[in-house]
């Protein structure tokens, strides 16, 4: 029977003929071999590239490239990859490090500059803040806040710094300095650099000699960097009758009065004290030693020697002790309360005055923002824009005039 199966004897098999056509996989077009001509030539050239790009980015360093970079040759990486990891890590720097390489300008001549620098935190140590579903965000001022501000801005050049964005901590410094009379400057969030604990301060982006800078925060872990001019006190929470920034007060008006040459090493002799008691306790001792010292020098006793003297005609047989003399720091801090009082009752008297100076800034910003912004969308809509506030009252009493 015929079978429709067929199976090629082996004979068969080997019997395959050659055409002489070239294989698939073996040929390649015209613009697939440019192709890979081109992929070879951009390979060759970005390896290249690489090996310049590291003989650049490991090149010695240069004296302003080390001041740029707040280094000096001893702490500079010296290997040649090491300057080439850290030229290439600090393209990145945008993200980790502050927005500015010097976070104030120049310091002003004498004698306008004060001659030092008081750091001082936002966020539970000036102000709390709190939230409830009821009021939402609320504010709340510390205890002697005000008095803080204003008294030491004599001695210090005072300069808030927190990690809050500068939308939302504008508006609270706005209230604690409405006239900017006592803080000088104010850095934000773009001002602080990134670490594995979050945001720090670093001082050596300050442009101010870090042995006149102290810092206040409430958190350690922000002051991490330079903790040698830190001072950390206590969260504020927002207990009443807290009196932890006023008792601050006689320490850092010291430093202001008798002006050490390095306020670290300052801060390193009370380092792990309660700073305001254990200074209490030093300008009560050192008033009594000086007390002694006047005493010792005759101090204290009246002229009379066994004759007739004026005083004996108003006074009585007995020598009466004159008044108690005033220490250096005692006489200073007279004089600074004094111009404090007078400086409160210069913004008392012209409070007005500030007020419509304000007014008139913010007026004037409104202007600036919303003017050419509706006039671009007028010009869009074909119709006239308002009249400002000025041209409204002089179209009515043009108006009124007419009728």
């Amino acid at each position: 029977m015929l079978s429709l199966d067929f199976a090629p004897t082996s004979e068969e098999q080997n019997k395959g003929e050659r055409t002489g056509a070239r294989s698939s996989k073996d040929s390649l077009s015209s613009i697939e071999r440019r192709r890979k001509a081109l992929g070879r030539v951009g390979l060759g050239v970005f390896a290249l590239g690489l090996g310049v790009g590291a003989v650049w980015l490991g090149r010695e360093w240069t004296d302003e490239e080390l001041t740029e970079r707040k280094m000096t040759r001893e702490t500079a990486p010296a290997s040649r990859w090491g300057r080439t990891a850290e030229r290439f890590t600090s393209m990145f720097d945008y993200f980790s490090k502050p927005i500015w390489p010097e976070l104030l300008p120049p310091p002003l001549p004498a004698p306008h500059q004060k001659p030092y620098t008081l750091l001082i935190s936002l966020d539970d140590l000036l102000v709390t803040s709190t939230w409830d579903r009821q009021h939402g965000w609320r504010t709340a001022k510390r205890p002697g806040v005000d008095y803080f501000l204003a008294y030491l801005s004599q001695f210090y050049e005072v300069v808030v710094f927190t990690t809050q964005h500068h939308y939302t901590a504008l508006p609270i410094l706005e209230k604690l300095d409405p006239y900017n009379f006592f803080i000088t400057y104010k850095l934000f969030r773009e001002a602080t650099r990134a670490s594995e604990n979050g945001p720090v301060k670093d001082l050596s982006y300050l442009n101010r000699p870090l042995d006149k800078v102290l810092i206040l925060d409430a958190h350690a872990e922000h002051v991490a960097p330079n903790r040698e001019n830190a001072i950390v006190l206590k969260p504020w929470k927002g207990e009443k009758g807290d009196r932890g920034l006023v008792e601050m007060i006689p320490f850092l008006e010291s430093i202001g009065i008798y002006k050490p040459p390095d306020v670290r090493t300052v801060l390193q002799a009370y380092e792990g004290k309660d700073i305001p008691h254990e200074y209490a306790l030093k300008e009560a001792e050192h008033k009594r030693e000086f007390i002694e010292q006047w005493k010792a020098r005759g101090g204290g006793k009246g002229l009379s020697g066994g004759g007739f003297t004026l005083s004996s005609l108003f006074t009585s047989s007995a020598e009466k002790p004159s008044p108690l003399p005033l220490t250096y720091l005692e006489a200073k801090r007279r004089e600074a309360q004094a111009l404090y009082r007078e400086e409160q009752k210069y913004i008392q008297e012209h409070k007005d005055e500030f007020e419509r100076m304000i007014e008139a800034d913010r007026e004037a910003q409104a202007r600036e923002l919303s003017g050419p912004l509706w006039a671009s969308v007028a010009a869009g809509l074909g119709v006239a824009p308002p009249p400002m506030a000025g041209e409204q009252k002089e179209g009515a009493k043009e108006g009124a005039e007419k009728a």
